[in-house]
């Protein structure tokens, strides 16, 4: 697949999604783009903000299997992963796979569940597959984690730990809709006389991992890679940061910019994709010093200083 039908076959996901998520077009090609980069998504935002709305529309567009798990302090790994049954008319023991077997995962409000609980998704984000009493079970690819947590309700939660944030390429807000795109949604409602969105799928699971081997293709300047290199080591002698990203934020900088100028339709990539995906992909692997916490800065806005600061290269 070439970049240019990468570009066009995205821009048809995208606007199909938009049918169903009115005026959020960023934030759905972040979201996309996380996953053509073989990343995972954690949206921090208030309820009813169509955070579940868009993994579904996505799955549905993308042809993609889909599973919600509500995470509460109750649920254990094996809700998660499955595990063993045993058969009296079989040959013993099976294996019966839990909800994290499909290709699209909503875990919500993921911060409610145990940390014993929330482990269990560290080795299917990291290796896409699950390992259970000695063997090994793949995931189907590809395999996209969706995870939403309230960032203002703290009481019976449990924070993700700083090695579960680093799994997630990128952490992003959805945000309120203008006074304007409030109507639009009333609008719609209104003209399809029906609450669900009806949408046309637009690619099969071959096509998005064609999707995602088509980015290999996107060229990266010398020059940029010492930008982002630069942009990461920054934040880890910024005066604000107990603790800077990591090289994985390196990484997920590289495999963000590269997604956001295929969507673009370029097979090169420019400053201004490493400066638009730097606060999504490096800000939640941030830990601030204690002080800044009590006065609640954000590590977005350290991550937006750091972008005022490192010069930027010439590429051209």
């Amino acid at each position: 697949m070439t970049i240019a039908e990468l570009a066009a076959r995205a821009r048809r996901v995208l606007d199909e999604v938009e049918r169903a998520v009115v005026g959020k077009r960023r934030q759905l090609e972040l979201i996309l783009g996380a996953l053509l980069a073989r990343g995972h998504v954690l949206i921090e935002d208030y309820p009813g903000l169509a955070k579940t709305l868009t993994a579904r529309c996505f799955a549905r567009v993308l042809g993609l299997s889909f599973h919600r798990i509500q995470f509460t302090p109750d649920l254990l790994p094996s809700d998660i992963l499955g595990g063993y049954v045993f058969r009296r008319a079989g040959d013993g023991f099976e294996f019966q796979p839990g909800p994290i077997f499909a290709q699209i995962i909503l875990a919500d409000e993921i911060n409610r569940a145990t940390p014993k609980t929330q482990s269990a998704l560290l080795e299917a984000m990291q290796e896409g597959q699950v390992t259970l009493e000695g063997k090994t079970h793949p995931l189907p690819q590809p395999f996209l984690v969706v995870a939403t947590q309230n960032p203002i309700e703290y009481e019976g939660t449990f924070p993700l730990p700083e090695a579960q944030l680093d799994r997630f390429l990128i952490r992003l807000r959805l945000g309120y809709p203008s006074v304007e795109e409030e109507v639009e949604i009333l609008r719609r409602r209104l003209g399809r006389r029906a609450e669900e969105v009806e949408l046309e799928q637009v690619t099969t699971p071959a096509e998005v991992i064609e999707m995602q081997r088509a980015l290999e293709e996107v060229y990266v300047d010398e020059d940029l890679l010492s930008y982002m290199a630069e942009l990461v080591h920054a934040s880890r002698q910024h005066p604000s940061t107990a603790v800077g990203a990591s090289p994985r934020g390196t990484l997920a900088l590289l495999r963000l910019a590269r997604a956001r100028a295929a969507l673009a339709e370029r097979d090169f990539v420019l400053p201004d994709d490493v400066k638009e995906v730097a606060v999504p992909a490096l800000a939640h692997r941030l830990i601030l010093v204690p002080e800044l916490w009590a006065k609640e800065v954000r590590p977005e806005r350290v991550v937006e200083e750091l972008l005022a600061r490192v010069p930027v290269p010439k590429v051209g």
